[in-house]
């Protein structure tokens, strides 16, 4: 019998670069209806993106839209024109015009920094490049689908401004965008040094990934960036006076996060001075909900 080989494809690259998340958010749908709304048809990478990783974010700065949920930040309006077309636009300082017009940007992310990622809808959707439309009105064009030019920029291959967003020190990740509790806890100093603090917070909570850290040039301040391997926690240890924890994580997890979380102070040899919520309301404890908490 013939062996049977498969084609891998720019996704499943890039999955291997980037793990995909367990349960993706808004990744599920009908796409002739979405299709057939937008007036076009999708590239197949694009879907086979979405599928795989959903809503939600590559290394805390690129923006991976989908045509499906209703949250105002996601759904089928990211893939309509946006900003609206002027109705005779500047050509020099805008080239391309938006979808529905032939050869028109047609959005599928966006940044941290409010760049928006376009395909250029100029022939079949399988050859559509890439556009970086920058807020700065700058434009950058790729000769690459979705997929591979994420798994490029991901992986430090693309030659880009948005290049600069990456830390190439670190194993890329995504995250999905998801109801997320906040907490922040303000913490006594302690007998032991940040690193040997930051050390044994990294390990009652393993295990854990470093997300990226911040030092100032002006004065002892900083951040350490982690998220947890077994949960979908994303933590800051804020090195500031007092120093403090702050964490995110899913609304269900409230209770483990908790007694985790409460153990990682303790094994840090410091104490829990102040309870706050994303918002700032100061909780007189842990289980105390605010409206604010949730996105």
């Amino acid at each position: 019998m013939a062996e049977t080989r498969t084609t891998e494809t720019d996704c499943d690259r890039l999955t291997r670069l980037v793990a995909p998340p367990a349960a993706p958010v808004d990744a599920f749908g009908d796409w002739p209806a979405v299709e057939a709304a937008i007036g076009t048809r999708l590239p197949d990478d694009y879907k086979r993106l979405v599928e795989t990783y959903g809503w939600g974010e590559f290394c805390d700065f690129l923006y991976l839209h989908t045509p499906f949920g209703t949250s105002r930040h996601n759904g089928i309006e990211w893939q309509r024109p946006y900003p609206p077309d002027e109705p005779e636009p500047d050509r020099e300082r805008h080239p391309y015009p938006l979808h529905p017009a032939p050869g028109a940007l047609l959005v599928w992310g966006t940044t941290m920094d409010a760049d928006r990622l376009c395909w250029q809808t100029d022939g079949a959707p399988e050859h559509w490049p890439v556009v970086v439309w920058s807020r700065a009105g700058r434009y950058e064009t790729h000769g690459t689908g979705t997929a591979r030019f994420i798994e490029g920029w991901a992986g430090g291959s693309v030659g880009s401004e948005l290049s600069e967003a990456t830390e190439p020190d670190l194993a890329p990740w995504f995250n999905t965008f998801r109801p997320r509790t906040h907490r922040c806890l303000v913490l006594s100093e302690g007998p032991l040094a940040h690193p040997e603090r930051l050390e044994l917070l990294r390990e009652a909570l393993a295990p854990t990934t470093p997300r990226g850290s911040w030092r100032s040039t002006y004065d002892d301040t900083g951040q350490d960036h982690l998220a947890t391997l077994d949960a979908d926690w994303l933590l800051t240890y804020d090195v500031r006076d007092p120093h403090q924890i702050r964490i995110d994580f899913p609304p269900e997890d409230s209770g483990r996060v908790e007694r985790d979380l409460f153990a990682a102070v303790h094994h840090m040899k410091c104490e829990v001075l102040e309870i706050t919520t994303a918002a700032g309301t100061t909780l007189p404890t842990w289980n105390t909900a605010t409206d604010e908490d949730e996105e």
